[in-house]
């Protein structure tokens, strides 16, 4: 519950000056330094007249080009203050003001910092009482005016204004209207600077019932669709909102465990299809109050009494903390001085390491209940979303660079290592309970595991890699934590040593089933790798694999050369790894083998098209033609229907490619005629298909004299006709093969 107690914000200076840095202010000009001092004394209006007049009056006379009359305006903006101050009539007042509001019609960058720094100088001259009856009534004015600049003025006006008026008005009006134009105001740019001004706003907010308020706005303002306004509620709006909200109490006790059960509430709803934007929002926002967490981790511990400056203050290591995204999510802003949190740092070391955890309420809480709650919505997340795993991952990598290296070892990596139970005992279990085929895997893999980076860690990261490959490989489990884990670590290519150290235990195991994952894992690293790396330690482990004793393990390579092939340019690496597909096919001892035949053609057809354009025509067309031959003598019929699917989905995918006439004569159009002899018998909707791909494709040859094929469109794609576009499209509808993928098939040029 909230504490309704009269409340007053203790935010420490370096934060409120940071706060305040967010205001647009403009001091450092002649007019700026003018605007920022209001005349007191009629003998201060006169030496101030006597500084702007001069400036004032050449440009009156050469008022007629625009230019000239917008500086005019700005020279006013000091002797329009100055007067509004010191008048004694209100409405004359009330009048210059309007004037001051209204100078300029749509005030850019410069002017409207010129505008602001007049305001807060009139305000801190008269007052919070004739800040509130004189100038918000100009901003109310102008809440709704056509043009977006003017609207803009009313948006930073609310946050510059803000320690110059009455607490009430603060946390009544202004947050009124800054909510209303946060809600209704179409301009990217306006909702920016109200985020900007309520942030400012929340630090001086000073109403605790007003909290629930300020939590609908951030909600509001995280789901924003505009990127400015997002990136802008992170910087300013969120850690103003988590200071205050730290004061109040209710950190721990609700704006965090409110986010977590929005997270779990949305993993419940999205078993049919989750709403990553909406995760994405929630959870970046818990990752921007970590630093908040952990300053109030350290000002509520049990020697934050002791942590008094003196003497030589230890420093603070430059990568100690993540980058923040603002200064406001600086753990040294936030307590105070970064010789402060120097001292907490060092005390809160020697604390973790020597006298534990006792009596450390907030500490406790993050162990307790924060990180299980964590590991089990981690738990619940779908391993195949590579987002999520993502997300997940980032946010408990800066969990643990915030907390430190000795929290992360003795508190967040124990309760991983509890649940995830890794030992070959556990092979059994592990295919019963599922964990380690859970999102658990890769997101303590890739955000635990790699936040620091000496030795001894990279050693626990490859052991942990190797034992999941082994225990799911024995248990016959999904490998789609293994392979989240790989696509993690692999986009980043200082991991790519270390996931080859892994891949090469695979490839020496004793296991056939290990080898065999090893090789299917070789596809998912190749991606973004250096050729060095590929020639010097991919292929080699690739070549023992295909002479693995094991005949499954020898098939599992296939993929990943045909990776290489779509990937890599080096000439004499390409040769190495045509000779051994070549082996494959041409080797009479694999001459029967229906997977081998299959994995080949899937792999064909998904590389084929990105291939080097030489291999595609010399090796795999030719190749495809044969297997095509081959199929028609398959006697059993689920084979041979297997078969011709995926050789259907390879000539489709190919089809978009460029194909020389006399490729398309000897090769590309005997072999669709050779699939449609299987397809006759076995599947007539694709008959129809290919006959029709066929025929365009003769027309193509007949007429290749009359007309050259155009750019490098295929024939069989930039011959097939409209209708006969609509007809494949629709029959693919209908079909089981995968029709995703072929739904672009006459759309994709190589």
């Amino acid at each position: 519950m909230l504490n309704n107690l009269y409340f007053v914000t203790k935010l420490s200076p370096a934060f409120h000056q940071a706060l305040l840095s967010f205001c647009r202010m403009s001091a450092d000009s002649r007019l700026g330094s003018e605007v920022s001092r209001i005349a007191d004394s009629e003998k201060s209006v006169m030496l101030m007249l006597g500084r702007c007049l001069p400036h004032i009056v050449p440009n009156v006379l050469l008022a007629k080009r625009e230019r000239m009359v917008l500086h005019l305006c700005q020279e006013l903006i000091p002797l329009i203050l100055c007067t509004a101050c010191l008048h004694p009539e209100p409405k004359e007042r009330d009048q210059l003001l309007h004037i001051l509001f209204n100078l300029i019609k749509r005030p850019d960058d410069e002017q409207r910092q010129m505008i602001l720094t007049g305001c807060v100088a009139f305000a801190r001259h008269v007052g919070p009482t004739r800040v509130e009856a004189e100038l918000l009534p100009q901003c109310w004015e102008q809440i709704n005016h056509k043009y977006p600049e003017r609207r803009l003025l009313v948006a930073e006006s609310c946050g510059a204004l803000a320690p110059y008026l009455p607490k009430e008005i603060r946390s009544s009006l202004v947050l009124s209207m800054l909510q209303q134009m946060l809600m209704e105001d179409k301009a990217d740019l306006v909702r920016e600077a109200v985020i900007k001004s309520l942030g400012i706003i929340m630090g001086y907010i000073d109403d605790p019932d007003k909290y629930q308020q300020g939590f609908e706005l951030l909600l509001s303002a995280l789901g924003d669709p505009s990127e400015r306004v997002v990136s802008a509620t992170h910087q300013v709006f969120l850690p103003a909102y988590a200071a205050w909200t730290t004061e109040l109490g209710n950190l721990q006790s609700h704006l965090i465990p409110t986010l977590l059960s929005k997270i779990e509430k949305l993993l419940r709803e999205g078993e049919h299809g989750l709403d990553e934007h909406k995760l994405h929002m929630y959870l970046s926002a818990l990752q921007s109050l970590i630093p908040s967490l952990f300053a109030l981790v350290l000002q509520n511990a049990p020697f934050s009494s002791k942590a008094k400056l003196h003497g030589e203050v230890p420093q603070i290591e430059v990568t100690r903390f993540p980058r923040p995204m603002s200064p406001l999510q600086d753990v040294s802003t936030i307590i105070g001085s970064r010789e402060q949190l120097a001292v907490l740092l060092q005390l809160y070391d020697y604390q973790l390491e020597h006298e534990g955890t006792t009596g450390w309420e907030t500490l406790l809480w993050v162990v307790n209940q924060l990180l299980p709650q964590l590991i089990e919505i981690v738990g619940k997340i779908n391993v195949t979303s590579t987002a999520c795993v993502h997300e997940f991952s980032r946010f408990f990598w800066r969990l643990c660079r915030t907390f430190g290296k000795i929290f992360t070892n003795t508190k967040v990596k124990p309760q991983f290592q509890e649940i995830l139970r890794l030992s070959e005992e556990n092979i059994d279990s592990s295919a019963g309970n599922g964990v380690l085929t859970k999102a658990t895997v890769p997101i303590y893999a890739t955000g635990v595991l790699t936040c620091y980076i000496q030795e001894e860690d990279r050693k626990l990261l490859v052991g942990f890699l190797e034992d999941v490959m082994t225990l799911l490989s024995l248990s016959h489990a999904p490998l789609d934590s293994l392979k989240a884990s790989f696509v993690e670590l692999g986009a980043n290519p200082a991991y790519h040593e270390l996931l080859l150290t892994v891949l090469w235990y695979g490839v020496v195991h004793t296991s056939a089933l290990v080898r065999c994952t090893a090789a299917r894992m070789f596809e998912l690293t190749l991606r973004g790798m250096s050729e060095a790396l590929v020639d010097k330690r991919v292929a080699p482990a690739l070549v023992t694999l295909s002479s693995d004793p094991e005949f499954s393990v020898r098939i599992a390579t296939i993929p990943a050369f045909g990776t290489i092939m779509e990937t890599v340019i080096q000439r004499e690496l390409l040769e190495r790894v045509k000779m051994q597909l070549a082996s494959f096919l041409e080797d009479p001892q694999y001459q029967d083998q229906y997977s081998l035949h299959t994995e080949i053609i899937k792999t064909f057809g998904r590389v084929g098209p990105n291939a080097e354009p030489r291999f595609r025509d010399e090796f795999v067309i030719p190749h495809l033609h044969k297997l095509a031959l081959v199929n028609n003598l398959q006697i059993v019929d689920s084979k041979r229907l297997d078969i011709a699917t995926h050789l259907f989905e390879a000539y489709s995918a190919l089809s978009c490619c460029f194909i020389s006439e006399d490729l398309m004569v000897n090769h590309f159009l005997p072999g669709l005629r050779c699939l449609r002899t299987d397809m006759e018998h076995l599947s007539p909707e694709h008959e129809v298909i290919l006959s029709s791909m066929i025929k365009e494709c003769e027309q193509k040859v007949e007429n290749k004299t009359v007309q050259e094929p155009q750019g490098s469109m295929s024939i069989a794609a930039s011959l097939v006709s409209e209708d006969t576009k609509t007809k494949f499209l629709n029959k693919m509808g209908q079909l089981t093969t995968s029709g995703a993928m072929l739904a672009n098939v006459f759309q994709r040029k190589k």
